[in-house]
């Protein structure tokens, strides 16, 4: 079994999960179950499907779910901009929010590369 709490790729959907929380809390509340709830399953499934595929005994388990977690943390991004440019966010707040969202992306991106090249 792998740990997942020594991941960098974990860390930051952790972090971009707990962010989205609190960014989506001052959205618009006829947005309470479209955007704002979308928003908030992308974002916990990032970290969710680390955990999930951690506990797999198989490398292409493990992989599949960290191509799932790398799914989610781009439909993050994009609704993360669709939120910005429907001025649900302020530029400080979404700048903020959507680096940690490209930032786990990539780390997500690099360890996926890296497993499937040791395979």
């Amino acid at each position: 079994m792998r740990d997942y709490r020594k991941l960098r790729a974990f860390e930051l959907a952790d972090q971009l999960a707990m962010a989205v929380y609190k960014c989506t809390s001052t959205f618009p509340k006829e947005e309470m179950f479209g955007l704002t709830s979308q928003l908030r399953r992308a974002a916990v499934s990032g970290p969710s499907n680390i955990v999930e595929g951690s506990a797999k005994s198989s490398q292409a388990d493990y992989v599949r779910f960290l191509e799932i977690a790398y799914g989610s943390v781009c439909e993050v991004e994009y609704q993360l901009s669709l939120a910005q440019r429907l001025s649900y966010l302020d530029e400080k707040s979404a700048t903020e929010v959507i680096a940690i969202a490209n930032e786990a992306a990539r780390v997500l991106n690099g360890l996926l590369r890296s497993l499937k090249s040791d395979s």
